[in-house]
């Protein structure tokens, strides 16, 4: 760590910190540390009214804590014959997988487990298969179908998404609206999006988990089973820092599950450490690379969130500490190709 890094992980957060709402939040934030800018995700709202929405959808994206237990069985290390380089992403080493950098919508559903697991899938498919498949596979197939991973919209455990695949499979995907897919995203990206279309508001509650369909869309060429592709292992990767880089760089992008607090939704860039507000919850997300600023090293991870949150959809949160958790749930598996 730098000795600025240092020094500001040295200092517990204060009690008063943990309960800041709103515009103190913000100004806290920013008086604090130097490390990640606060913003909003396309509203434009006066301060209390802003805070008020950044916390009706944070509730209604977010997953419990609960989620949060790591398998107790983990994959052991990956033993390289190169170094770990101090920088690395996905997109780059495989450019030919652009689901590595496509990023999802949950809209108003704590689906984060099963869209950042059909993620993670979609990009392994392309990777192990050298990218002759390059399907994007249904995170609305997983949400409905699969009762053992938990609570569809209420949110659910990711590796119970990875061994659903394994065992029943998963069909092709993509987001709303799309239609030469099987089984798209069922829920529109709710609320004002910058640059993109409007479809409505945000409801006020959860939408409700889909019912399971075995059956493609209307229009779609295959049916529901043969459209199916299958995983060949799930599990955990060790939670340490050179394991989680060794899977990536060798078997692609992998899942991870993180606690969130209040900062986090007004996260705009930069890189990220939980600095003031309470706990809010548990999301699921896909690590794809990792990388270094001014000295502060950092994990590279696609959010659910929309392209217009954060850094594009992605944004960057502190390496090598378990920061909120990042590096003691990480997910991943091998498919069939």
């Amino acid at each position: 760590m730098t000795v600025v890094e240092s020094a500001f992980k040295a200092h517990p957060i204060p009690k008063f910190a943990m309960r800041l709402e709103g515009e103190d939040l913000v100004d806290y934030i920013n008086t604090v540390q130097p490390f990640f800018q606060r913003g909003h995700d396309g509203e434009n709202f006066f301060a209390g009214e802003f805070h008020g929405f950044v916390q009706r959808k944070e509730r209604a994206r977010i997953m419990s804590a609960q989620f949060m237990v790591a398998p107790k069985e983990r994959a052991g290390e990956i033993v390289l014959a190169e170094e770990v380089p101090r920088s690395f992403d996905a997109r780059e080493r495989w450019p030919e997988c652009k689901s590595i950098g496509m990023i999802r919508d949950q809209s108003a559903c704590g689906s984060c487990w099963a869209v950042s697991a059909a993620s993670a899938m979609s990009d392994r498919l392309c990777i192990q298969s050298n990218g002759k498949s390059k399907k994007i596979l249904s995170d609305a197939d997983i949400i409905s179908c699969c009762k053992e991973c938990g609570y569809g919209c209420q949110g659910g455990w990711p590796i119970e998404a990875w061994r659903y695949v394994v065992n029943r499979g998963v069909c092709t995907g993509g987001l709303y609206g799309e239609k030469n897919v099987c089984k798209p995203y069922p829920f529109y990206p709710c609320g004002h999006h910058d640059g993109q279309k409007y479809y409505g508001p945000c409801p006020q509650g959860l939408h409700e988990t889909p019912k399971c369909k075995k059956q493609c869309q209307r229009g779609y060429e295959k049916n529901y089973e043969e459209d199916k592709f299958f995983g060949k292992s799930a599990y955990a990767v060790k939670d340490t820092e050179a394991a989680i880089q060794k899977e990536i760089m060798t078997n692609g992008p992998v899942q991870a599950v993180m606690r969130t607090y209040q900062d986090f939704s007004y996260y705009k860039g930069g890189i990220y450490m939980h600095t003031a507000g309470a706990q809010t919850g548990a999301t699921s997300v896909k690590l794809i690379g990792w990388g270094e600023e001014s000295g502060v090293p950092y994990w590279i991870a696609a959010n659910t969130w929309n392209s217009d949150w954060g850094e594009n959809g992605f944004f960057r949160i502190l390496r090598g500490s378990n920061e909120c958790g990042v590096e003691s749930m990480v997910i991943a598996g091998m498919m069939k190709v």
